[in-house]
């Protein structure tokens, strides 16, 4: 494997941090994840929109236009012989001082990684998932604004512990006021009578890529698509659910806390959403042209 850090190509044994990037020290920078299919990056400009404004957010100057970030991803994925894989693109504050102060970091870093990832065992993918709710909230938005999705996933992080704790692959997180936010890594939504619902991002969601696919090809299929505060009775009660990511892509979701949703199977709507979706990536994305190496390897 051969990471980018920085302009230059390096080994995965040589790929490395220094001790006082604050990304390492506090979690201070920003990251997207994104899929490659048929050797074609998938919505790749709507992930670099969402890095920059990501960046932007935090007061975060990448040292590189989006052009210039899209050619290193896409020489990244050559250089590693991509073909169908996951790239985790990461923006750091840089090498700093052990204070707070992001004044001290003098330029931030920037790592591409591509290679593979498979977030849940693929039997869930043919018969659903068992997912509960933990104690955990989401960050409240006049904190740590969701939106922005930065390298500090401590609060997902602990979702998932209480995940692991319960034996189950993923949790809902519940916003301060009790209403549903997100999982720790995937949008949720559920189907009630022919209609898609997913809670609004001003409840603590991400701004999905995969989430923004989805009300797209629902709505192209005459689903309509709302995004009302949801409770838990709300998800008890649905006809279907399942959640979005990029890495999950759509995953149906069979119990929730104990409670069977609809018939204990995939639904019809998930199911026709999922093969929607896997036709779209046949087709859709930005090619890996062949071309020159525009960095060095070391």
């Amino acid at each position: 494997m051969r990471v980018y850090v920085d302009g230059k190509f390096y080994r995965e044994r040589d790929a490395k941090v220094s001790v006082f990037d604050h990304g390492l020290l506090y979690g201070d920078g920003v990251f997207e994840g994104i899929r490659v299919y048929h050797q074609r990056v998938f919505k790749l400009d709507e992930h670099i929109e969402r890095l920059y404004a990501s960046a932007r957010a935090i007061l975060l100057e990448i040292p590189m236009t989006p052009a210039a970030m899209t050619e290193a991803l896409l020489e990244t994925c050559r250089q590693n012989r991509i073909r169908d894989g996951y790239i985790r693109l990461v923006v750091t504050r840089g090498i700093g001082t052990l204070g707070l102060n992001p004044n001290r970091c003098r330029r931030p870093s920037v790592i591409i990684i591509a290679g593979k990832i498979q977030l849940y065992p693929p039997e869930l993918y043919q018969h659903g998932m068992q997912i509960v709710t933990v104690p955990t909230t989401r960050n409240l938005v006049n904190a740590v604004n969701p939106a922005i999705k930065s390298l500090n996933y401590l609060n997902n992080i602990l979702a998932k512990i209480e995940a692991n704790i319960a034996g189950v692959e993923e949790a809902i997180m519940l916003n301060a006021e009790g209403f549903v936010a997100e999982c720790t890594g995937d949008n949720l939504f559920i189907v009630k009578r022919g209609q898609l619902f997913t809670p609004p991002l001003a409840a603590g969601a991400l701004y999905g890529i995969t989430r923004g696919v989805v009300i797209d090809l629902a709505r192209e299929q005459g689903i309509p698509v709302s995004e009302p505060n949801l409770t838990r009775y709300d998800l008890f009660n649905a006809d279907e659910c399942f959640l979005t990511g990029t890495g999950a892509e759509i995953i149906p979701v069979v119990k929730i806390d104990g409670r069977t949703i609809g018939s204990g199977d995939p639904g019809p709507v998930t199911c026709n959403l999922v093969e929607r979706y896997h036709a779209l990536t046949r087709v859709s994305g930005t090619p890996l042209r062949p071309e020159p190496r525009t960095a060095r390897t070391t």
